[in-house]
């Protein structure tokens, strides 16, 4: 039985998607059968995955959504799933930005994704979901759907200073929508170890939240692997498995199966 994460955090540039692609493929990599959800309107998990037009795509999480909203059967998985090196994908494309406001008008539309993946949920070990950069119905849809979340954070004054705000969100979830949704733990993301603030705000995390909220010991290093690796559509374990990056996220991954063994 899969567990769902979601990877969210509503600011911006927080390497989300980034996250979800090689956490998926590190996951794979020990040997787990793993499913990523492009949640994001603007396809950049999709993309990241090697496909060039998203929007050519006939069959997407958009179409998906509106089957439900619409109480109509979904396709066959075959239809819209993807495939690449052992890794599955429901993808995404412009169209999702239509479903998003289809939802604001739907009674119960915050249940949407989790009817969607409920009967995946035998076929792999972990779905993981990708977010776009706002609190909006389809973050929620991701939360109210998810088991866990893990909180990608740059450590860069604006996108900390957003931080408290998501948790309420989470909070309030948790409480009206979604019992099960327990926060994984706080990922500290495009790390620069030669900057003080960076240094100074990655400490006000841990100072803050540690012992309320796992800090993961593993942190991701800023790099240029990372953007070379995107452009070329392709997981850092593919590009440069030796990158800071590429040993990095594969050492998240490991930290991510012994907390849950523990």
């Amino acid at each position: 039985m899969a567990e769902v994460i979601t990877v969210a955090n509503h600011k911006g540039g927080c390497a989300k998607t980034v996250t979800t692609l090689n956490l998926g493929y590190a996951l794979k990599e020990l040997g787990y059968k793993v499913a990523l959800v492009d949640l994001d309107s603007q396809a950049n998990l999709t993309t990241c995955f090697g496909i060039d037009n998203p929007n050519s795509i006939e069959t997407n999480i958009a179409h998906l959504m509106i089957a439900k909203i619409d109480e109509e059967p979904l396709p066959d998985k075959e239809q819209y799933i993807i495939s690449k090196d052992g890794l599955d994908l429901i993808p995404s494309s412009i169209y999702l930005s239509v479903v998003d406001a289809n939802l604001r008008l739907e009674m119960g539309s915050e249940r949407i994704l989790d009817e969607i993946l409920e009967p995946l949920r035998e076929e792999y070990d972990y779905i993981i979901v990708d977010t776009p950069p706002s609190l909006g119905s389809l973050t929620i849809n991701a939360l109210s759907a998810a088991d866990s979340v893990i909180i990608t954070v740059n450590p860069q004054l604006l996108a900390m200073m957003g931080l408290q705000d998501f948790l309420k969100t989470t909070k309030k979830i948790q409480k009206r929508i979604n019992q099960k949704l327990s926060i994984k733990g706080i990922l500290l993301t495009m790390c620069d170890s030669r900057t003080n603030l960076s240094k100074i705000l990655s400490e006000q995390v841990k100072e803050a939240y540690n012992g309320v909220i796992k800090i993961y010991d593993t942190y991701i290093p800023m790099t240029v692997k990372v953007g070379e690796s995107v452009y070329y559509g392709q997981s850092i374990s593919e590009y440069c498995p030796d990158s800071k990056a590429g040993i990095a996220y594969s050492k998240f991954a490991k930290e991510l199966i012994s907390h849950e063994e523990k």
